[in-house]
């Protein structure tokens, strides 16, 4: 690791500048084993794009055993070029402590903190006790993470409470928060800017809103989601902001709104299921030159008709061309398969 548990706070500041996007994994056609080739691949065309870094997703299939490959292989790749956080969403509290463990080992360089869907908190309390529960277990920068997914909203509207997130803010590993929650507004991530800014770098991973979140308050990092769907768009523009080239940063941003508007719509089609389509966003990456390829079950199923309207926001918003093939035969063979 590139710090100490107490080095972490400084440490975020320093270098975590960027923008932070997503790397699944890639299985072989039989769905038996890790598809080494397409990890590599998919790594070196995160670097290509110019992403910061990415989540090494553990929601897709894999057992322990391979994840703990698979973060390996990211990391031996990307030879520090590219970030990797480690994705703490598991079946048990012990489950995730014990990968943060794989990834302080291979040199993973962050957390971002999740929590199993039979974990079922009353009271601001257990919420409290299972976050440092694993932040007290491993040295990891983590990133707090409060969305509507968690079903924490009937504990408070926010997902994560302030009062919540003021109190975790004080952990020495308690480095950024991923604020979605409290929707559709945005007085959750005003109020934790007002009362923890100092202490946690404050990300709001719908890019859409980052134009007002740069200029207000400099976010400097941003993530994690699939900003794959719209190639180097986002870590380009999302630099320009910062340089301060906004008109030209604003023009990278509007060329892809049709891609934008039609990855909300898509999201919108299965919101109500609290599961992330993970397939969807693997042909979104498929269409800006990743690997492609089959996730194992439990997976939601690619349909003809949202994959079409897919390809075609990315042609409009001039990401890919009008005779490439990404048909989902194409897709599901991958760039190198095996």
């Amino acid at each position: 690791m590139d710090y100490r548990k107490s080095e972490a706070k400084d440490w975020a500041r320093a270098h975590m500048k960027g923008v932070c996007n997503v790397i699944m994994p890639t299985f072989t056609g039989d769905l038996r084993r890790l598809n080494e080739k397409a990890i590599r691949h998919d790594v070196r065309r995160e670097i290509e794009l110019g992403f910061w870094g990415a989540l090494v997703v553990s929601e897709c299939g894999t057992t322990k055993e391979e994840y703990v490959r698979f973060l390996e292989i990211v990391l031996d790749e990307a030879k520090g070029r590219l970030k990797a956080v480690v994705h703490g969403s598991f079946d048990t509290v012990d489950d995730v402590i014990e990968m943060c463990k794989h990834g302080e080992r291979l040199g993973a360089h962050a957390l971002l903190l999740s929590y199993p869907p039979t974990f079922y908190p009353r009271h601001d309390d257990d919420i409290y006790a299972y976050t440092t529960r694993v932040m007290d277990a491993t040295s990891l920068a983590t990133v707090l993470f409060a969305v509507h997914q968690w079903n924490f909203d009937r504990v408070h509207p926010a997902c994560l409470s302030p009062d919540l997130v003021d109190r975790l803010a004080d952990a020495p590993n308690a480095v950024a928060i991923k604020c979605e929650g409290g929707g559709p507004t945005n007085g959750a991530l005003v109020e934790i800017l007002e009362r923890c800014g100092k202490r946690l770098l404050v990300s709001d991973p719908r890019e859409y809103n980052s134009p007002a979140w740069v200029k207000f308050f400099g976010m400097q990092w941003m993530g994690t989601s699939n900003f794959e769907y719209f190639g180097a768009s986002v870590p380009k523009y999302f630099a320009q902001m910062h340089a301060g080239e906004w008109q030209t940063a604003l023009e990278t941003y509007w060329k892809i709104q049709p891609c934008r508007t039609t990855r909300l719509a898509d999201m919108q089609s299965f919101a109500g299921a609290n599961f992330i389509h993970r397939a969807s966003w693997k042909y979104q990456g498929f269409l800006n030159g990743f690997n492609g390829g089959p996730l194992r079950m439990p997976t939601m199923r690619l349909m003809d008709g949202p994959t079409r309207r897919l390809r075609d926001a990315a042609v409009k918003s001039g990401l890919l061309r009008e005779d490439a093939d990404v048909s989902l035969d194409a897709f599901y063979v991958g760039r190198n398969p095996a």
